[in-house]
């Protein structure tokens, strides 16, 4: 859509932007209404109204990268639908300015009974290339998928991962102005998403306007400079990305009613059955929990007293940069309270030659007061962005105090005796 006499730096432009579904309770009504239009004088209205998105008013600059946030169904994939024009809107308007992709539902458009090579041609047809920049990619979108040797089989005999990655490979080949994300960040194998996650990464540090839709809040707030909270169809939050997080973070957790699987406690989590290295990716190996130089065996620790290490052990491609790890702990319910990770802390992790490597974080006198908590631990790339592995509330931990404050933390302080002599009452 063209933007006459808008600002050339705007990319994306909604007004009043709506989405109404029409939900019939039987599929004989949908020709009950057909037949009877409720704009006639007194005829019935046979299905309910589902407002998906409402009034909304958007503006993204080109180059931005916006996170997109909200619990399911609250009209997130709509508007990203409206932005790719595969729906079109009941109220208002989007006006885009530049090519888009989308990574929506990958391999949606391909046809079963057709080649690989037939699918390339075919989807990025729709996708607005011409036959000669197919011609071009063409070799480029085979490799980078991986599937060469199956290229002209029909896409029936693909696995599900061969399927997603011709997908992905023919998805981002367009060279988008406008990039258009929907829980695809990584996608196939480990060696697979690494790649998709450094062509995306390339993409966004090449200026391309990014619409980034996520459950994961950490992948939001690390790769997007503006996020979007969308509840019930409607903009609660526009602003920067950790502001937004914490909001609906926050959010979360005052309305979360889910009960909470109970880890079990496990001084040595082993996580994979044998050492070995996966070409092109990464995964975590071994997990411990010491508490003094001791295996936790289930006694509980001392706040404020006990000291806990966590060792963490990787395998890795020894080709690729070294990864990074990091560690939370979340309360009972799955708060995540406090964290800790190696790139923060400008930590350097070192391993072996063939791709093995290990280190130990150590909590000193643990400050957490009283309670039930549980350990989680992550294996991320180079710069802490893509997620290789996790290994989700692992084991709990049981801390006990003796005293009797409240809370999660006692953090350190101090008090003073601020009243000079001169403030102290007089004696009659």
């Amino acid at each position: 859509m063209s933007f006459s006499g808008w600002n050339s730096e705007t990319a994306i432009s909604a007004h009043g932007l709506s989405k109404c579904y029409q939900l019939y309770p039987h599929p004989k009504d949908r020709l009950k209404q057909f037949l009877w239009p409720h704009r006639w004088l007194g005829a019935r209205q046979y299905y309910r109204e589902l407002w998906a998105l409402r009034d909304i008013d958007l503006t993204i600059r080109h180059g931005e990268v916006i996170g997109i946030v909200g619990q399911n169904g609250s009209g997130k994939s709509t508007l990203l639908q409206l932005v790719c024009g595969t729906l079109t809107p009941t109220q208002g308007e989007v006006q885009i300015n530049g090519r888009v992709a989308a990574l929506l539902e990958l391999g949606a458009g391909f046809n079963p009974e057709f080649t690989g090579r037939e699918n390339v041609h075919m989807s990025a047809a729709i996708m607005g290339l011409s036959a000669t920049e197919i011609a071009e990619r063409l070799e480029e979108i085979i490799d980078f998928s991986g599937v060469r040797d199956f290229i002209d089989q029909p896409v029936k005999t693909y696995s599900s991962g061969m399927f997603v990655r011709l997908a992905f490979s023919v998805a981002i080949s367009v060279d988008p102005d406008i990039l258009v994300i929907d829980e695809a960040l990584s996608v196939g194998d480990g060696a697979f998403a690494r790649k998709s996650f450094t062509r995306i990464m390339q993409m966004r540090d090449a200026g391309k306007t990014i619409l980034f839709c996520s459950h994961s809040l950490f992948q939001v707030e690390s790769l997007c400079t503006r996020a979007l909270w969308i509840h019930q169809g409607q903009i609660v939050l526009d602003g920067e990305s950790a502001q937004v997080v914490t909001a609906y973070q926050a959010f979360l957790d005052k309305n979360s009613s889910d009960p909470t699987l109970e880890a079990p406690l496990a001084p040595s989590i082993t996580l994979t059955s044998e050492r070995h290295t996966i070409s092109g990716s990464a995964h975590l190996d071994k997990i411990k929990l010491r508490t003094q130089d001791i295996d936790i065996d289930g006694a509980p620790l001392t706040s404020g007293e006990s000291s806990l290490s966590v060792e963490i052990s990787f395998v890795s491609d020894p080709t690729l940069p070294c990864p990074t790890l990091a560690m939370a702990l979340q309360t009972k319910e799955g708060r995540i309270i406090t964290s800790a990770a190696t790139w923060e802390d400008d930590f350097n992790v070192h391993r072996s030659a063939d791709g093995y490597g290990q280190v130990c974080l150590t909590l000193d006198q643990l400050p957490l007061l009283k309670g039930e908590y549980s350990v989680s631990a992550y294996l991320l790339c180079e710069r802490g962005l893509h997620l290789y592995d996790a290994a989700e509330r692992v084991a709990t931990l049981q801390i006990r105090q003796k005293g009797r404050l409240q809370g999660y933390f006692s953090i350190p302080h101090r008090w003073d005796n601020t009243a000079s002599e001169s403030s102290a009452p007089t004696q009659n």
